[in-house]
């Protein structure tokens, strides 16, 4: 991780979980790290906890499901920092509807943050690196992996779709970034089960259901994938890390 001390990361969905994890991870690798969220309370106290790492925590706010608070959050950070090195598409969320329940407006919202923002993110990070020059920077999407298999949960099935999503564009980016004759890596990292608040807010209406499910396996915990991220980001230089596909040993899916 060397080479990346005191270059700049951006994590979308830093506030708690998987996205806090990574940033922790990184400011102690001795990277800039950019947090973003709607809710910076919880990024201002993580970066007061992290003020003695090697690197260090910006948090900034920003609601991904609108355009123009992603590209005014990236003109800040060139601004700030000069542009984006490193770019963690970790931001992802799912309501507890099947698909013969769910509504038109839950669609669009877990469209508009698992597929369009990631999307918009990578597009101005790419182009923040190529702007500068920097043709060894790195994209992340923080995959699922309902991405690569439906669930039995039909709760779940529409938030596996999306994934499946994310998984075209993880190919889709690597081909086009091979046909631009850079060397920006892309990395999926696909985790099954993890512990974090995102099954507390999608069974927002039965927390104790939320509960069990963390209970019934010992279960991924958020520094578990960002040790796949600090993986993917030391690797040599030609080696892409393609896709991580990773579960606790006692998933059965």
């Amino acid at each position: 991780m060397e080479r990346w001390h005191g270059r700049v990361a951006l994590v979308t969905g830093a506030s708690a979980g998987i996205g806090a994890s990574i940033c922790k991870s990184l400011v102690a690798a001795g990277m800039k790290v950019v947090g973003a969220a709607r809710n910076v309370d919880r990024i201002q106290t993580m970066a007061q906890e992290l003020a003695k790492e090697p690197g260090t925590l910006v948090p900034v706010k920003c609601d991904l499901t609108k355009d123009d608070e992603i590209l005014s959050m990236f003109e800040k950070i060139k601004n700030d920092f000069g542009g984006v090195d490193v770019c963690i598409n970790n931001a992802g969320m799912s309501f507890n509807h099947s698909l013969l329940e769910g509504t038109p407006k839950e669609w669009r919202e877990m469209l508009d943050l698992n597929v369009v923002a990631l999307c918009l993110c990578t597009k101005e990070a790419v182009a923040s690196m190529r702007e500068r020059g920097v043709d060894d920077g790195h994209i992340f999407h923080i995959n699922s992996l309902s991405g690569h298999r439906v669930p039995v949960r039909s709760s779940a099935h529409f938030y596996a779709a999306t994934k499946f999503a994310v998984t075209a564009l993880v190919e889709g980016l690597r081909q086009e970034l091979v046909a631009a004759k850079t060397h920006i890596r892309v990395t999926s990292i696909s985790p099954g089960l993890v512990e974090t608040e995102f099954a507390y807010r999608m069974i927002k209406d039965n927390p104790a259901l939320a509960k069990d499910l963390y209970s019934s396996i010992k279960c991924l915990e958020g520094e578990d994938v960002a040790a796949s991220v600090v993986y993917a980001l030391s690797a040599p230089q030609h080696v892409q890390i393609h896709d991580i596909m990773m579960r606790p040993i006692e998933q059965s899916q």
